[in-house]
């Protein structure tokens, strides 16, 4: 994902961090129901709850509601150095719906992307939760992650983003004595960019360098920043959309700071800043993704990411990242490679050498580790982070138009999408204040369990958390034009409907009958 500096909030009271709790607002995290399925493609539900991030919240002293933080500056008064700042200072409870337009129901997150109460405050960013101090940690390799997604309200400039992060389990609360809120109230957040715009990183204000005292010696030296791999399931609004892992060539969360830090070198991090995207347009398919084209983005559909192993086993090395799409029945293959040089419809290490090579990028992805590196983390544990979010450094033509701004949109991976480039400045339509995002039914489980040819529906019926399961019809003898057939893992049928033959898609994963 590109630049989350940009991710700045534009409310007094919703731009800041904090590691203390404040007794202003009750917390109380928002339901959201997903499911946990096996082999055999029974899912069960698992009660969830997603909490805001910290860097949204209203901070203020421990003794008082003096802000420690106004505008975009630490009260100096109250912040000068880093440990002293956590200490003296509260981060507070949040009204999800109210002032975030953050409201669930069920299987379903919507985030709205302008809200305006007391304050106006664009964007949102939250993760979910095991429990009411831990979030959910997911180990993705040789599994598949799956969600439906309404991103028809989200226009060019805008983008709704689901993806991994490899935060600590806990918001670092155990770890960084300063941390006293954690992940209840949204801590510890780092990804593949470093994000310098965190009020708070492993227990400690980021102050140095960014409103610290005016008599600060790294004054104008540029904060610290959080740095940890990023696996980018979804980035996406409803012209264009990105999966793209970023590998770090550390484990976990990492400081930095300094001249690797300071932003003037967007590669100088122990970070891929760029990744290795698959976006269909980019990747010269056109007419795939979008509204009324082959994924319809007028109406919700589902995504599904596997993630294989060399050796088809969760302590495989990470080979590949395979994208499907589900809608109105129908299983929608991945678009394949349409430019010279580079072939496929998934991402491997080949892809990404020749995508880079191809397209001119910088090659920091097989530097920072590649696909092994990326793998490594998914199998230590990664939080899972859904956003809205707009990008006032870039206006997003990086997903949704052409980039850079100044190479011909004809030049192999300029292109991304049908957006205008906004050269008269950040496009309006983006503060819309219908804009939003809905994600739903996540589903989590081996290779081929997550879903089925039936638009969004669970591939089989649920079992009730509280107890019973509902009853089942008897297992068909046949399977439907476009479902699955075969692979590793799967126990369904493997003949196909009359007029389809089961095919190799990704043998030995997967078969699908077309």
């Amino acid at each position: 994902m590109f630049s989350r500096t940009s991710l700045l909030i534009f409310a007094t009271l919703a731009a800041v961090r904090g590691q203390q709790v404040g007794t202003n607002t009750v917390e109380r995290h928002p339901a959201l129901t997903w499911q946990r399925c096996t082999a055999g493609g029974t899912c069960t539900n698992v009660a969830g709850s997603v909490v805001l991030d910290a860097n949204w919240r209203w901070l203020h002293t421990t003794t008082g509601y003096t802000n420690c933080y106004n505008g975009n500056t630490w009260n100096i008064s109250i912040c000068t150095e880093g440990a002293s700042c956590a200490a003296n200072c509260a981060v507070d409870g949040a009204d999800y719906p109210g002032t975030y337009g953050i409201i669930t129901s069920g299987n379903a997150l919507t985030l709205k992307f302008v809200t305006i109460g007391a304050t106006k405050n664009m964007g949102s960013r939250v993760y979910l939760l095991n429990n009411e101090t831990n979030y959910e940690m997911f180990k993705p390799l040789n599994q598949e992650f799956t969600f439906d997604v309404d991103a028809s309200k989200l226009p060019c400039g805008l983008n709704g983003a689901l993806y991994f992060s490899e935060m600590e389990a806990d918001g670092g609360l155990s770890k960084h004595p300063g941390n006293k809120a954690g992940a209840k109230y949204g801590t510890g957040y780092c990804d593949s960019q470093c994000p310098r715009d965190l009020k708070f990183i492993n227990g400690e204000a980021n102050v140095a360098g960014w409103g610290g005292s005016p008599n600060d010696p790294n004054a104008g030296t540029g904060n610290w920043g959080a740095c940890c791999n990023e696996m980018d399931i979804w980035e996406a609004n409803s012209i264009s959309a990105a999966y793209t892992p970023h590998p770090c060539s550390v484990s976990g969360i990492s400081r930095c700071e300094g001249p690797t830090c300071s932003g003037t070198d967007r590669y100088a991090t122990v970070c891929d800043p760029d990744g290795c995207d698959f976006n269909s347009y980019r990747m010269g398919d056109t007419s795939f993704y979008g509204p009324g084209k082959t994924v319809n983005t007028n109406s919700r559909f589902t995504v599904v990411t596997q993630f294989l192993t060399n050796n088809n086993s969760t302590s495989g090395t990470l080979s590949e990242i395979r994208r499907l799409y589900v809608q109105n029945g129908k299983v929608i293959q991945n678009s394949k490679v349409s430019v010279p040089g580079i072939t496929g419809d998934s991402i491997t290490g080949a892809y990404c050498d020749a995508q880079k090579s191809v397209f001119g990028d910088t090659t920091d992805f097989q530097n920072k580790g590649g696909l092994a590196a990326m793998g490594k983390a998914l199998s230590n544990g990664v939080v899972l982070v859904m956003s809205v979010w707009d990008d006032p450094a870039t206006n997003m033509l990086w997903l949704d138009s052409s980039y850079p701004v100044d190479a011909a949109p004809s030049r192999p991976g300029v292109a991304r999408g049908t957006c205008s480039n906004w050269s008269g400045g950040i496009p309006t339509d983006v503060e819309l204040p219908d804009a939003t995002v809905t994600f739903s039914n996540i589903r989590f489980g081996p290779i081929g369990s997550t879903y089925s040819a039936g638009g969004g529906t669970t591939p089989t019926n649920p079992t009730s958390p509280g107890g019973g399961t509902p009853p089942t019809t008897a297992p068909p003898t046949t399977q439907t034009k476009y479902g699955q057939c075969g692979g590793t893992g799967y126990n369904g049928p493997t003949e196909c409907a009359a007029g389809s033959t089961c095919n190799a898609v990704s043998p030995p994963y997967y078969y699908q009958c077309f």
